[in-house]
This record gives structure tokens, sequence and C-alpha cells, in this order.
């Protein structure tokens, strides 16, 4: 399903520098909030494992950054089939896999450059350490509750079988309130919306974590900050599908809504964006590495390569408007904390977020 012979492609299948610049993010945030000795490196739904390559190709180049640091991968993924494909992608040969069904960690290696990599159901299973998590195109899949404003008030959207056709489905409205009404703003001005409590459980268990412990989240992902309605689309073969013909043929996905993710992890953490996907990989320094790949590279097919992906990424039209990046942060980190001194000051200071700042190596 994924890739250019699959329903859809993301990011880290267009280019590689998307990944790259994602695993300096967080070696950024790293040494910003005090260069920890150990950290996980935790990315949930990680598809083939082709961003988390990218981005440990960029922990292994800066090495000597990273030397006395402790980093250990953790992959939050519950299909077993794209397991197994991760596991080929990311993993040494040499070392066996350890597996066991019946644990919580349901897989276990090491990874090409020698980190420990392991495999969970569910994110709560993951050891609560200093982390940071990415969540790249993840959020998108969670299944959303659709609402219409009648005259009566909100009613839910419901699948039905078409009482004229056996085997055709349609969209019909609830007769009366249902429970997941709870989850619509009393001020919500629009008239269709949608909602994602499944969204909100994981926002609610990464803030209380990344509050415990320190560490962040990244969110990149195609949405809106609570301005849009009907967003809820299949697509089969790259081509926009009808979700209720032939379900489970096609990929099924609902536009992010960050406004939500936001209130929910309101109190706990602090959370920055969301930003076009454009704005933050230029803040991330985009167009310097594509320079850098550019001057390396001597084939034309390469550089062209390089080039469409990077068109891909940036185009307002393509990629760069659509996507956007929402961080979660220790509200420390916004505001200076004890663990970020300057030596020069007595005061502490809380230096810039990369991407949705831009990046300034200290």
């Amino acid at each position: 399903m994924l890739g250019e012979k699959g329903d859809f492609i993301t990011s880290p299948e267009i280019s590689q520098i998307f990944g790259e610049l994602l695993g300096i993010w967080f070696i950024s945030e790293w040494m910003a909030t005090g260069k920890s000795t150990a950290f996980q490196l935790v990315e949930l739904g990680p598809g083939r494992g082709t961003l988390m390559g990218d981005v440990l190709r960029v922990f292994s180049q800066l090495g000597s950054v990273l030397k006395n640091c402790d980093i250990s991968v953790h992959l939050v993924e519950v299909s077993q089939k794209l397991s197994e494909v991760q596991a080929l992608t990311l993993t040494e040969e040499k070392v066996p896999l350890e597996r066991n069904a019946e644990s919580p960690v349901y897989m276990k290696g090491v990874t090409k450059s020698g980190i420990p990599i392991s495999w969970y159901r569910d994110l709560r299973d993951v050891p609560k350490g200093h982390s940071f998590y990415l969540a790249h195109e993840f959020f998108d899949v969670l299944p959303v509750h659709k609402f219409q404003k009648t005259p009566q008030g909100w009613r839910e959207v419901f699948i039905d079988i078409d009482p004229q056709v056996s085997d055709k489905l349609r969209f019909v409205l609830a007769p009366s309130a249902t429970p997941a009404e709870i989850f619509i703003q009393h001020d919500e001005t629009r008239d269709h919306i949608e909602v994602c409590p499944d969204a909100g459980v994981i926002i609610e268990e990464l803030s209380q974590r990344i509050a415990l412990t320190g560490g962040a989240a990244l969110v990149a992902d195609y949405g809106h900050d609570g301005t849009k309605t009907d967003t809820f689309r299949g697509f089969c073969g790259h081509k926009l599908h009808d979700v209720l013909i032939a379900p489970g043929t096609a990929d099924l996905t609902a536009d992010v809504d960050f406004s939500f993710l936001r209130r929910t992890a309101q109190g706990k953490v602090a959370s920055l964006g969301p930003i076009t996907q454009h704005m933050f990989l230029k803040n991330m320094g985009i167009d310097v590495r594509l320079k850098v790949l550019l001057d390396k590279s001597n084939e034309p097919s390469m550089k062209q390569q390089l080039l469409q992906g990077y068109d891909m990424l940036m185009n307002p039209k393509k990629m760069g408007e659509r996507f956007n990046f929402f961080a979660l942060l220790p509200h420390q980190r916004l505001h200076g904390g004890r663990d970020q001194m300057n030596a020069c000051q007595s005061k502490p200071f809380a230096s810039p977020v990369a991407g949705f700042s831009e990046l300034a190596w200290q």
C-alpha cells in the first residue's frame, strides 16, 4: 500500500533529505535541553522504516556529538507484516531478531549502526524514559467520528446499508444524540466536524510522559487548525476513492485537527505549530542540504531526482502547504529552566526551537 506501486507515497519515500532534517531536529532538541546521558527515540507507525533509517544515518554521521549518549530505538507498530519490512530496512542481519508474540515487546534486535531496537503494539508499553517521539503520517489514519449540525442540534454521521441496494453502503444521520458528542466544543461554529478520540488518548499519553521525563514529540501530517469540515476520503492507486465502495481495499484518511491536539495537551506541556512543511523544512536548512547533495552528485539522473524530490516536499501546490508540523515540549523548554543555564548567565535561557524558527547550532 506504500510507495509508487501502492495507494499513497510519503515524504521519506520521496527524498532522503526529509528524514535527515528530522534527525537534525531531534539532535538539536537534545542539545538545547542539556544533552541527557540517554534517550529513547520512539516512532509511531514507522511505515517501511525508511524515515527511521534516514534519521539513524544522521545519528551515525554526528556520532561525535552523541558519543556519550546511550540511545535506543522503539517502534510502535500494530502490523506484523510491516514490522518485518521495518526489520529488513533497519536491523543488522548478523544479529538474529528475538521474537516473543506474547510479550509487550514482541520483537528485538540491533540496528545496522549497533543501536538496540524494540517493537511494541501499544505506546503505553514503551518504557517511560527521557524520549523523543516521532509521528509522521500517523494521526491521519486513526478513526474519526463525523458530526452534522441539524435544526435539532448535532447529529453523528453513521454508515448504513442502503435499503434499495443490499450490497451498497450509505451515510445516514443518527436519529438522536450519541456519546461521542462530548468531543464537540461548545462554541463550535462549523456545521460539519470530525473528531478523533484516539488522537486525544495518544496526545494525553505523550503529554504526560514529556511532562514527567522531558524530551519532545514531533508530529508531521496533513491537517488544519480547526477550520476544515469534511475531509474523510480514500486513496487507491494514488487516486481519490469513494470511502463507501469496496471497504478494506483502499487507504482511508482524515485530516488531523491540530486545534484538538493542542487543546488536549494544554496545561500539561507546551505546543508549537502547526506550521507548514515548507516553512519547517526551510527553517531546518533544506536549501543548504540540497546544495551539498547536488554538489556531491555526478550523475544527471541523481540531480534530477533530488530536484524533483525537493519540489514535491516544498512546492505549496504539492506537499509544501498541505503538510504541517506540530511539536509538544516541556513548559520549561520554552520559558527557560534549571537544566538550561548558560555559563555566562545566572538566569536561565531558552534557545529557539529549530524548525519553528531558524535552526541555530550553539
